[in-house]
């Protein structure tokens, strides 16, 4: 077995292995205690921010990178870049159709997969430079560990007040990975803080997801609403959703760091898959099981269910102001298995009623009258209160 190279060396080799391999941004961290990110998480979980995501406040102290891999000296923390807001770029079946807005990092091949992938080719080309096995472990964001403060220790990045990593010359289009290794490299130099007196993403956030800089309340974000959140969308909030059906890019869309980011290779797995450039809201709500197993197979999109991905494309269909949605509309009203989805299709059709009153009006009292489930005939029953309060006297 040959003699290790020396660290700076090795630490250059690896970085240069791995933009080979796809990556963006390459820095390398100590394994450190995290705890900034620790303490801030502990007061976030208290005021109840994180909603029903429970894993979020579990036995583990994600804060120790240690405890991932014992033996780890060094975290090499990794950036992956991909497009925002695609549905600016993507086609239509028709002029009139509406069209399903989806998150710019789901609309590719899952990134969890991408990202593990590439993770594990960076491992055996770390083997490679340092002329011995090696002890590594590749983490996503699905393993516990604060990641945004990782980036920052090496150099990837900044988090900005959206509570999102911002990578000068990227902005905040990046994923972020991390691999331990059982070898002390060089560490990278920190990156601080440079959003300074803006506040574009606060300001322009549709439903006022934050509390106040860097602190989000996720049971007002909509990337939460339409992904972790499993149950009824609050009343309030559902106007403010627009035609989002699977995440939300406004805070990324006005950071000025977007706008400046210079051209950057982006993933290819990550470019958007063809079935999502021409999927409708009306195709999303009718969704059958074959249909959501063939649209969601290796795609982040898994992380919804069917019956949540049905429920969004039924909000988004109310905030469209597409008279072709009513029948639609109407059949999953009357035929939907998913009570969760009917009570928001009861007020999408009353979002709605102008188009067509005798066919909105006759779907909402059937619906009122004869559904099974408490949750749908009161939703039937506030949506026809709402169609008698405009009507002119």
């Amino acid at each position: 077995m040959r003699a290790e190279p020396d660290p700076a060396a090795a630490a250059g080799a690896i970085e240069t292995a791995a933009h080979e391999l796809g990556f963006a941004r390459v820095g390398f961290a100590p394994v450190d205690r995290l705890w900034r990110g620790g303490r801030a998480l502990r007061t976030w979980l208290a005021q109840g921010y994180h909603g029903k995501m429970a894993y979020l406040d579990g036995n583990c102290d994600r804060g120790n990178p240690a405890e991932l891999l014992p033996q780890a000296k060094t975290i090499v923390a990794v950036a992956l870049a991909y497009r925002l807001d695609p549905l600016l770029a993507l086609e239509r079946r028709s002029p009139e159709a509406s069209a399903a807005r989806i998150a710019g990092y789901a609309v590719g091949d899952d990134y969890h997969s991408v990202m593990r992938n590439k993770l594990d080719a960076l491992g055996v080309r770390c083997a490679a430079v340092l002329g011995r096995p090696v002890l590594a472990r590749a983490c996503v964001d699905t393993s516990p560990l604060l990641e945004r403060e990782v980036a920052a220790r090496a150099g990837i990045g900044f988090m900005g007040k959206s509570t999102l990593t911002i990578a000068p010359g990227l902005g905040s289009r990046v994923l972020l990975g991390e691999l331990l290794l059982d070898v002390e490299l060089p560490p990278s130099m920190p990156m601080q803080p440079r959003c300074g007196n803006c506040t574009a993403c606060l300001d322009a956030c549709p439903t006022q997801a934050f509390v106040g800089p860097y602190v989000l309340d996720a049971r007002r974000c909509i990337a939460y609403l339409t992904i972790e959140f499993r149950g009824v969308i609050p009343l309030a909030l559902r106007a403010l959703l627009g035609d989002r059906v699977f995440g939300c890019d406004v805070c990324q869309s006005v950071c000025p760091f977007n706008a400046s980011a210079r051209s950057i290779p982006i993933a290819t797995d990550l470019e958007t898959r063809p079935a999502l450039k021409a999927l409708s809201l009306c195709e999303l709500l009718d969704l059958s099981a074959s249909g959501y197993r063939k649209l969601t197979r290796g795609s982040a999109m898994r992380r919804a269910s069917r019956a949540q991905l049905a429920r969004n494309a039924a909000v988004a269909l109310g905030n469209s102001a597409d008279p072709q949605a009513l029948p639609a509309l109407s059949r999953a009203l009357k035929s939907n298995r998913y009570a969760l989805v009917r009570g928001h299709v009861a007020w999408a059709l009353g979002r709605l009623h102008r188009f067509d009153p005798a066919l909105v009006r006759a779907a909402l009292e059937q619906s009122r009258s004869s559904d099974a489930s408490t949750f749908v005939r009161d939703e039937s029953a506030m949506a026809l209160d709402e169609m008698d309060a405009t009507q002119p006297n």
